[in-house]
């Protein structure tokens, strides 16, 4: 699935492309994703410009001029395609085209376990998507006595904590294994066992993966590509993701210290000498 970021490589992508475009049609050609598509959303979207693109959690929403916002998540499989002209034919699983005065938005998602749906803007922090979702890394609210606080209540691995999106949101698998890394912390580690002065070597960690992640263009791994079809290529600079066997960068492990192991029914990645 898709990550923070490269969920905000694609939302910069859409922003670039179209920008404050306005919406000429929408064409649904299969609504059963995730969330069904709404049967109205032609009537609430078409005809108003987009004024502001954004992303949220692992959301892309797009503000239109009329109070509406379309949301999109990308699911397990999920892409967007931006282009000049509508490709012909279409793919087989492009569900949904977008046209604009500046181009098409194609969502095309093989599984289906996205969405494209809409809300009133002015609500959107109490839809149902976002009612219960966490600080984002990079907000000023993350602090390390707010991290600090809410992992006394988890008696679970820290990696695990990390997972959960009502604490922070947008770090998924991959970059909760790579900033427990960096931050020489064990995932296996109760997160109530975590100290404040480690919370905040944590949160540093995690803006400093992110933000060279968001520079990358994000991982590629299986599905996931950028609007303009081209990979992302921070899975080259992973320090610990998908490297069991190997040894770790800058540290003075063993060769094949690099273990893999199952929290929270995700792989996870660390090495035992490095991260404590």
């Amino acid at each position: 699935m898709p990550e923070l970021p490269e969920v905000e490589t694609v939302k910069t992508a859409i922003e670039h492309s179209i920008g404050n475009a306005k919406i000429e049609s929408i064409v649904v050609r299969n609504n059963k994703l995730r969330i069904d598509v709404p049967e109205d959303i032609s009537s609430r979207i078409v005809g108003a410009e987009i004024s502001k693109h954004r992303r949220r959690a692992k959301y892309i929403v797009c503000e239109l001029n009329n109070g509406i916002s379309i949301i999109i998540h990308l699911g397990m499989s999920g892409k967007i395609l931006i282009c000049d002209e509508l490709p012909s034919p279409l793919r087989k699983h492009d569900h949904i085209v977008l046209k604009t005065n500046k181009g098409y938005l194609v969502y095309n998602d093989p599984r289906r376990f996205g969405l494209f749906t809409y809300c009133e803007t002015s609500n959107i922090e109490e839809h149902k998507l976002f009612k219960h979702t966490g600080i984002e890394p990079f907000d000023n609210k993350l602090t390390s006595k707010y991290l600090f606080k809410k992992l006394q209540k988890k008696n679970i691995p820290i990696k695990a904590a990390l997972l959960d999106q009502k604490i922070v949101v947008g770090i998924g698998n991959i970059y909760a294994s790579e900033a427990l890394f960096d931050a020489k912390i064990s995932p296996l580690r109760p997160a109530n066992k975590i100290s404040e002065e480690e919370c905040k070597k944590l949160i540093a960690s995690i803006c400093k993966i992110l933000q060279n992640a968001i520079k990358a263009g994000g991982s590629t791994l299986r599905d996931y590509e950028k609007p303009d079809g081209s990979l992302g290529y921070f899975q080259n600079k992973h320090c610990v993701y998908n490297k069991t066997g190997q040894r770790c960068p800058n540290c003075t492990c063993r060769k094949g210290s690099i273990q893999k192991t199952i929290i929270a029914g995700r792989s996870t990645f660390y090495c035992p000498h490095k991260q404590k």
